[in-house]
């Protein structure tokens, strides 16, 4: 099984503009970013729509391609760059551009996927929340929640608390059952890549904003890794000073 990492970044960002280029500890965060991935993957590419961002990585000595800048997700991005790369892996591992401490081990995990069966389409990773963290942070509509099936394949992604545990008050609930979140690492097989980018937006996707949910609307099944490796993203400032304090 071949595999390539492609590492959507746009310089655009409401809450965060330019946050690809900004330094973290001596380094910028899309660097950091390709520095970890490369401990997993042989190759590893940049996709962006900025030229600033691609000058960077080509003055690092990263492999960086550009991309348009119509694309409606990552996963998207991930399309284009695969094509203009001329690739011909069979697993594509879309990696999240604002994590500076990726596990490699995370992404072993996810490859893990496609070597236990080869005729795996999509994967993911999923995280078991820690019960330590009470109910608020269960309930947070930016942590994606997930439910898995006997075979842990992604059954539904919500932002609401999937499952609803029933006849018991929320405050409880962290400890009456085991609940996963979702961790925004995917990898797919590269002819379903092309099949998914040509799928339009589905009902459940708009309604949770979550764009796997058409994949799984559209029949796709989605395996999932478990990992118990912390993960720092960074969607605003404040993330990044916390970021900053992760390497103190």
């Amino acid at each position: 099984m071949k595999y390539i990492g492609i590492i959507p970044a746009r310089y655009a960002s409401t809450r965060f503009p330019g946050k690809p280029l900004v330094d973290i500890g001596g380094m910028t965060m899309i660097e950091r970013v390709y520095r970890q991935a490369s401990k997993a993957l042989e190759r590893i590419v940049v996709a962006t729509d900025d030229e600033r961002i691609f000058n960077t990585v080509k003055e690092f000595g990263g492999e960086v391609v550009m991309t348009s800048t119509a694309h409606r997700s990552g996963t998207d991005r991930c399309r284009e760059a695969y094509i203009k790369a001329g690739s011909t892996a069979d697993v594509v591992v879309n990696i999240q551009g604002d994590e500076p401490f990726i596990a490699p081990s995370q992404i072993e995990a996810v490859k893990s996927c496609f070597e236990a069966d080869p005729t795996t389409p999509i994967a993911t990773l999923v995280r078991r929340f820690d019960p330590a963290a009470g109910i608020d942070a269960l309930q947070n509509p930016n942590t994606p929640k997930v439910v898995l099936d006997n075979s842990d394949n992604a059954l539904y992604f919500s932002r609401s608390v999937i499952p609803y545990i029933r006849g018991c008050a929320p405050e409880q609930w962290p400890d009456t059952t085991t609940f996963y979140t979702h961790v925004g690492l995917y990898a797919y097989r590269a002819d379903v890549l092309e099949a998914i980018t040509c799928l339009p937006q589905s009902p459940l996707e708009l309604a949770e904003s979550l764009e796997q949910l058409r994949w799984l609307q559209n029949g796709y099944r989605i395996a999932t890794a478990l990992t118990d490796e912390p993960t720092i993203g960074i969607d605003t400032p404040t993330d990044l000073a916390r970021a900053l304090a992760h390497l103190n």
